[in-house]
C-alpha cells in the first residue's frame, strides 16, 4: 500500500484548517485515512506556536513505514528537524514560453532601431 502524509482539509469557506494524516495515497484528499498525526492552521501568525502540531513519534514511525510526506509537510518536517532539508524542483511556471520570448526580443530590437540612427 502507497502511503503519503499529507494535509486533509476542513473548515469553512474562506477559513481553511488543515489535519496532518497518514493515508493510502489512492484515496481522496479529504476522504478516508488511516491516522491522525497532527493540525495545521494558516490563519495563525507564522511564528505562533499553535500553526503547525504534530505527534512526531508517530510521524517517524510512519517515515519508518515508507510514507512518503508531500511538498508542505515536508517542509514542516524539516523546520521541526525530523527530516534533513532537501532540494526541490525549480518550477518555471512564471516564465514565459518560447513564443512569447521570441515576441519580447523582437520589441527590444524595434525598440533599439530608433535610438541607434539618431
Amino acid at each position: 500500500m502507497a502511503m503519503k502524509i499529507r494535509l486533509a482539509r476542513g473548515g469553512s469557506k474562506k477559513r481553511p484548517h488543515y489535519a496532518i494524516v497518514a493515508s493510502d495515497s489512492r484515496m481522496p484528499r479529504d476522504g478516508r485515512f488511516i491516522e491522525k498525526l497532527g493540525t495545521y492552521n494558516p490563519l495563525l501568525a507564522k511564528d505562533s506556536e499553535d500553526r503547525v502540531k504534530m505527534d512526531i513519534e508517530r510521524v517517524q514511525y510512519w517515515l519508518g513505514e515508507g510514507a512518503q510526506p508531500t511538498d508542505r509537510v515536508a517542509r514542516f518536517l524539516e523546520a521541526a528537524g525530523v527530516k534533513e532539508k532537501s532540494e526541490r524542483a525549480n518550477m518555471k511556471k512564471a516564465e514565459p514560453g518560447k513564443k512569447a520570448k521570441a515576441r519580447a526580443e523582437e520589441r527590444a530590437k524595434k525598440a533599439a532601431a530608433p535610438a541607434d540612427a539618431e
